[in-house]
């Protein structure tokens, strides 16, 4: 997208703090003011037990949150069209669970 007159240019800069990390779990909670996703790491310790280390948290505006919500199908959509079906598990909703 180009910038017109009507937008400005944004400039994306890493701040010194700024780190990436792996998540492969997410909590959210919401109010009427913002929606606050936990990011985490979870670990199957043993067969019935699983330990998630949380290690960010980061409140969003609802309206942020929605313009997560779009930019996350579309990218899933776009995954799922070059690599194929992202399934949740190993059974799909719906299924029987044996």
């Amino acid at each position: 997208m180009h910038p017109s007159k009507d937008q400005p240019a944004i400039q994306m800069v890493r701040t010194p703090e700024y780190r990436e990390n792996y998540a492969n779990s997410v909590q959210v909670r919401l109010s009427v003011w913002d929606f606050f996703l936990t990011f985490g790491a979870a670990e199957q310790t043993s067969l019935d037990s699983v330990t998630i280390h949380n290690y960010q948290g980061i409140y969003l505006s609802p309206q942020q949150a929605k313009a997560l919500l779009h930019i996350l199908r579309q990218n899933v959509s776009k995954y799922e069209t070059t690599f194929g079906e992202i399934r949740l598990g190993p059974w799909e909703p719906g299924e029987m669970i044996q």
